[in-house]
């Protein structure tokens, strides 16, 4: 109940917003046709909302995300064109959204190469071997609080938030099953670790990096919230911690060895994050660019280790005493496989969001909120609010329209609402792509109710690491 809740409350917050920007729209009018007051406006903006609330309730209708929102943008920008093209303006809406195509094929290739590296480091066994490391460690139950909070914050800012909650998930359900508190608490811990760590990389989280590729803050100016973003996940944490109990698990020998290759895939995806910075910051290239670069890195060494596998009988390195001692590696590496594995249903939510985003603003409706938000409230407002609404809507929709609308603001308001729209989704377990998936790992140990306990504790950290932002950070503002 609690869950829908907060999804009839994101559904009355837009419904409610809503007649003030249509009213607003009298005064206002950038695009050749005002479309904000017509039938066009309206109803594209009524099939972005039901779209988007069967996108938030996907855990329980079992459709994907990618779905509602795809049909969503075809017939949004369907109504555009037609209206445009009746009207004289044929090129118009073309135009428009080849714009908001060029963006999404940018962040595609990015998170395309990013997946796969991250992919074949998960076939390669890197991230099962630390999971069966930190399982038979026998740490405490508080010391292993710590130590999967201090990981998924400092694996996040280079992997996702969602692949490193997941893995910190499984090394928690695999020592405390049976301690419901403790797993409670730790899944709460993950998520605001993994998001806080997201939050100060240019490459952390999908808004980062939509922010990074826009060019509004410079690559080494997102360090600037490193300690803003540690605040953020420290304070909830070590209030946290007095609630964990300090019983000690009984420790296991189970080993897990890493794959031949594992190190080096390891290096050559620095490598290539390497490469995509220098691209942007040097070279005046989109960094998806060296991203595309960097998996010919994997490419050329996924093509040595395939040529190279012992453990086939056919070929000529076949050695039997290692292919023995290899059990897990009994099929040769396959760059194309771990391609085909990356989430597809993702990345094309992601031209899903952009494009409805893309056409209600060209429609107007963007500048009208950002006129009411940035002109009316004042940019620090409006960027906690950014942050609070983050943790009932996904914060891609809201910082793809954050920048779409690009209001006039210092750097340090920038790094402001990057701050927030990354941290504001651990408030709710829904508010993030990792507190969602944690609730299906840890399905009926990890729940929206026992995180809601929390959230003061949350709220706390969250405006502990927006005033440590503007004390660390005035000089930008």
């Amino acid at each position: 109940m609690a869950v829908y809740f907060s999804y009839i409350l994101s559904f009355l917050i837009l419904i409610t917003v809503l007649p003030g920007w249509v009213f607003a729209s009298a005064t206002e009018g950038a695009n050749p046709l005002d479309l904000t007051l017509s039938w066009v406006g309206i109803t594209s903006f009524i099939i972005f909302v039901v779209a988007y609330l069967l996108v938030m309730t996907e855990e329980y209708t079992r459709m994907r995300k990618s779905k509602p929102v795809l049909l969503a943008a075809g017939l949004i920008w369907g109504l555009i064109g037609w209206v445009y093209t009746s009207h004289g303006f044929p090129h118009a809406a073309e135009i428009a959204v080849r714009h908001n195509i060029l963006e999404y094929a940018e962040l595609l290739l990015f998170l395309l190469v990013a997946m796969t590296y991250i992919n074949a480091m998960e076939e390669r066994q890197v991230f099962e071997a630390l999971r069966v490391r930190l399982v038979c460690a026998g740490y405490s139950l508080r010391k292993l609080f710590w130590i999967t909070g201090l990981l998924a914050f400092f694996i996040s800012p280079v992997a996702d938030n969602l692949t490193t909650a997941l893995l910190m998930c499984a090394v928690i359900l695999a020592i405390g099953r049976d301690n419901v508190k403790f797993i409670n608490l730790a899944c709460i811990n993950i998520v605001i670790a993994a998001n806080a760590g997201g939050a100060f990389s240019p490459f952390g989280d999908i808004t980062t990096l939509m922010v990074w590729q826009k060019g509004v803050i410079d690559f080494w100016q997102f360090f600037h919230l490193f300690i803003p973003s540690a605040v953020n996940w420290l304070v909830p944490a070590l209030i946290m911690s007095f609630a964990v109990p300090g019983s000690n698990p009984v420790p296991c020998e189970l080993q897990v060895r890493m794959k031949r290759g594992a190190v080096v895939v390891i290096f050559l995806f620095l490598l290539t994050i390497i490469t995509a910075v220098s691209f942007h910051n040097f070279l005046n290239l989109p960094p998806m660019m060296g991203m595309m670069t960097g998996l010919a890195y994997l490419k050329f060494f996924g093509y040595y280790l395939k040529s190279t596998h012992r453990n086939e009988p056919d070929s000529p390195f076949y050695d039997s005493k290692r292919a023995r001692e290899r059990l897990g590696d009994t099929m040769a590496f396959d760059v194309f496989k771990n391609i085909a594995r990356a989430e597809w249903d993702t990345l094309i939510f992601f031209y899903g969001v952009i494009l409805c985003v893309g056409g209600l603003g060209f429609i107007g409706y963007l500048g009208l909120i950002s006129h009411t938000m940035y002109g009316n409230w004042g940019p620090t407002t409006a960027n906690v609010m950014v942050g609070l609404l983050s943790a009932i809507v996904d914060n891609i929709p809201v910082m793809f329209a954050v920048l779409s609308m690009h209001p006039d603001m210092s750097t340090g308001h920038w790094l402001l609402v990057t701050l927030t729209a990354g941290v504001g989704g651990s408030l709710l377990s829904i508010g993030s792509a990792a507190g969602v998936a944690l609730m299906g790992q840890a399905r009926g140990l990890y729940t929206f109710v026992g995180h809601l306990k929390w959230m003061p504790v949350i709220a706390l950290g969250y405006a502990a690491s927006i005033a440590v932002h503007f004390l660390l950070n005035s000089r930008f503002f």
